[in-house]
């Protein structure tokens, strides 16, 4: 098997990036000893600072990574789609293009592989953060015998900074007591600015500035707050501060947008950009970006377009009475997108305005896996497929009539996310999406690269097979260092990852990557020399549930890997995966197979499927807090839902001690957010409980009487009627021992209501869970809350 060693790599570019005399093996460097010498009296003495040291080539650039979030091919103007990208237009026409680098198909593992180097099994990302397992390629930490990018480059001498989506932290170390270890600041980030989980409100996130929480997000400037905005304008100050602070250091930068990951939030101007432009359905968008793709010499001239998966609906399918709803929810992403290429571009105009852009090292990488199918046949509140309850599109539609119509989509009060269809448009021309490791739709990502002191502008894309574990070791050789052997006393693991800095300056440079695995869910590949063998595996993404015969009558697992279907296709020849040649070169096909286990093996990632075990065979291991009760003083806000007691889907007593004053209005407690939750409220002195189904169903269970003034206890009681996932709930308050109100939640969410939100007590300092107090947000309780006490029953 052919592998081009790292040590092979560098050779190939020592003519344009300068080498340090020798390799530094041990991370930090030792510190050089002081000339002073301290005598009995000042004048026995010899004062000889030692001389600031640099360890860092001369003229080391500074690094710059722009990760998009589930974001396809098929989208930008700037590659054929029909999202407009200025700011990609202006890096490529400055830089050059990688028309085959490719992700992991899934958000966590990518980010983990991305900053580390190595494959994301090896270093235990093979599923989300909130979804791992024991296994030690799913555990959801990432090693740190694999130091990350900001490890290496801080103990160089950079001024290491990283923005918005993180991702890589487990569910249940992400309060305010932490531990950090596996925070950003913990893997060599001097700074962090943004959130932990896989997703978040862009209205109403909740973010943390190195390992503190921010307060509530206000209004700026006279328009709302929104996330993408805040996470611009704050590397843009700490850029300011650096050129201020440390003007002779190099830095890094790793902006992560939460953006366009659901939900789908823009305000309305950036959506009605595009209004109409969506309206004969993503068949037709397809065929119009493939062409243009084409034109445009993105993708070649014998690529062919793929078809669309019989089990993924025609537009034409799609009810006359829906097609305004779908049509909407498009040209909300549209404006999503959009808008956070526009903010990438007010980041890099400051660090050209500054004086940094010749010399800074600018990655673009428009998405970390495929766009999103989540959002199944279109919804308005984009976590109920992952808690797997079905619902109808007129259920979505007759709710969203409800909260204001179709304008309602991209606010505060919806969290949509546009039906399968256009994230299978979105990917053109390849086959599938996210989710996906077996197809390139859920796994080529457009990435362009500037560097105007080194790179010369080239409008030819670079088609050599790329990985997102290949960007670190081009840095270290753009740089001019090696990786370390050893950090903080860790021996550290062999890096998978192979420069591509000979592409830079050549765009016919030889293949440098000649095998690469490929797993998620089940879902896997490998490519090896010009070719690739999959299997799409045992889940769909854009159809709930898993499929027929994934269990057996007894509820056991009954899908084996052994009898999934492989596919083979010769990429010398078949760009976009169209012609399937499994059944003609069976041979060939055993061979890649082979290469599969072998490298599969090696990096860790038995069991087969292993990402699917506590999504779909044990939910209830669900990354969440190690307690079953509780005590929480009155004033405890900003509990992340993960590692808050599950409320909403576990046997459970709250107790509230409580002065309740005349006229008591307020907020008791809330946990989730407006696009699913539960809260336990008083207005106009009326004891209320709610339980909001992902604004598809909600239940209010409101008390006859007014809450008497004085002290009060306050139980709020829940069991379920069938225990089973997703099983109604009986809800019975109790004020002083009296039951005062009963009432019964038809159906429950079995994972999870939020990735982002928590759980907080007298105050709503997140998304409201209820319209009954959305505009009277943040809703805080005019009474005291002495203590809440919170237990499992079960």
């Amino acid at each position: 098997m052919k592998r081009y060693t790292m040590l092979a790599a560098f050779s190939l570019v020592l003519s344009v990036f300068a080498l340090p005399s020798a390799a530094q093996e041990v991370l930090p460097f030792a510190p050089k000893k002081s000339g002073s010498i301290a005598g009995r009296t000042i004048q026995e003495s010899v004062h000889s600072p030692k001389p600031a040291e640099s360890h860092l080539p001369k003229g080391a650039p500074n690094i710059i990574i722009f990760l998009v979030d589930d974001a396809g091919p098929g989208l930008p103007s700037t590659l054929g789609g029909e999202v407009n990208t200025p700011t990609m237009d202006r890096l490529s026409r400055s830089g050059i293009a990688y028309n085959r680098f490719h992700t992991t198909a899934m958000c966590s593992p990518t980010r983990a592989a991305l900053l580390a180097g190595r494959n994301h099994h090896r270093i235990g990302a093979g599923q989300i953060a909130e979804l791992a397992n024991d296994w030690d390629g799913y555990s959801g930490i990432q090693p740190k015998s694999s130091a990350m990018v900001g490890e290496v480059l801080k103990n160089y001498g950079y001024h290491t900074g990283a923005w918005g989506k993180w991702h890589n932290t487990p569910a249940e170390q992400t309060t305010a007591a932490g531990p950090f270890d596996h925070w950003p600041t913990g893997y060599g980030f001097e700074y962090f600015y943004g959130f932990l989980a896989g997703e978040a409100s862009q209205y109403e996130p909740n973010l943390v500035r190195n390992t503190t929480v921010v307060p509530r997000n206000e209004p700026k400037d006279g328009r709302p707050y929104h996330l993408t905005e805040d996470l611009a304008d704050d590397a843009i100050t700490w850029l300011q501060q650096h050129q201020a602070f440390t003007p002779d250091k190099p830095f890094l930068m790793y902006w992560a947008s939460g953006a366009i990951h659901g939900p789908h939030h823009v305000r309305k101007e950036w959506a009605d950009k595009y209004k109409g432009k969506f309206n004969d359905g993503w068949d037709a968008y397809r065929e119009r970006v493939f062409q243009r793709a084409k034109a445009k010499g993105w993708i070649p001239q014998n690529a062919q377009l793929t078809p669309r998966p019989e089990t993924l609906a025609a537009w034409d399918s799609i009810p006359e009475d829906e097609k305004p709803f779908q049509r909407r929810l498009m040209e909300v992403a549209a404006g999503y997108a959009e808008h956070v290429d526009h903010y990438i571009g007010r980041v890099v105009d400051e660090v050209d305005r500054m004086g940094y852009g010749d010399n800074t090292l600018i990655f673009y990488i428009w998405g970390d896996n495929g766009s999103s199918a989540e959002g199944q046949n279109g919804t308005i509140s984009e976590l109920l497929a992952q808690n797997n309850i079905p619902t109808t599109v007129s259920q979505h539609i007759k709710a969203l009539n409800e909260l204001g119509g179709l304008d309602v989509l991209g606010s505060p009060r919806a969290d949509n996310q546009y039906h399968a269809g256009w994230a299978w448009a979105g990917s053109t021309p390849y086959k599938s999406t996210k989710l996906v490791a077996a197809h390139f739709g859920g796994t080529r990502n457009p990435m362009i690269v500037r560097w105007p002191a080194k790179i010369k502008p080239d409008k030819t894309p670079r088609a050599q097979f790329s990985h997102c574990i290949d960007v670190v070791p081009t840095i270290y050789d753009a740089i001019g260092i090696k990786p370390p052997s050893v950090v903080n006393g860790i021996p550290q693991d062999p890096f998978d990852g192979v420069s591509f800095a000979s592409t830079f300056n050549d765009a016919k440079a030889p293949e440098f990557r000649h095998t690469q695995y490929f797993e998620i869910m089940g879902s896997r590949g490998i490519y090896h020399d010009g070719w690739f063998a999959g299997t799409f595996g045992p889940r769909i993404p854009w159809m709930p549930g898993l499929p027929k015969g994934f269990f057996d009558e007894q509820g056991r697992v009954a899908w084996s890997p052994d009898g999934d279907k492989w596919e083979l296709y010769n990429l010398n020849e078949d760009w976009s995966q169209a012609n399937d040649l499994a059944d003609k070169m069976p041979e060939k096909l055993a061979r890649m197979k082979e290469t599969f286990t072998m490298e599969f093996a090696k990096n860790g990632g038995f069991p087969i499927g292993g990402g699917l075990f506590v999504p779909v065979m044990r939910p209830d291991l669900r990354k969440s807090s190690p307690y079953t009760k509780w005590d929480f003083s009155g004033d405890i806000t900003r509990m992340p839902e993960f590692a808050a007691p599950a409320l909403g889907n576990k046997e459970n007593v709250v107790t509230i001690d409580a002065d309740i004053p005349a006229n008591a209005s307020g907020c008791l407690y809330k946990l989730g957010a407006f696009s699913g939750g539960l809260t336990c409220y008083v207005k106009d002195g009326v004891l209320t409980y709610e339980y909001n189904l992902f604004e598809i169903q909600r239940t209010r269970i409101k008390a006859k009487e007014k809450l008497a003034a004085g002290k009060s206890k306050i139980e709020i009681v829940t069991k379920y009627a069938e225990k089973k996932a997703a099983g109604p709930l009986n809800i019975t308050l109790k004020v002083n021992g009296q039951e005062v109100a009963t009432g019964t939640v038809p159906i429950s969410a079995p994972l999870g209501f939020t990735a982002n939100d928590c759980l907080d007590i007298g105050i709503t300092l997140g998304s409201p869970v209820s319209p009954e107090y959305f505009d009277d947000a943040p809703f805080k309780f005019n009474g005291k809350i002495k203590e809440v006490h919170v237990e499992y029953t079960k």
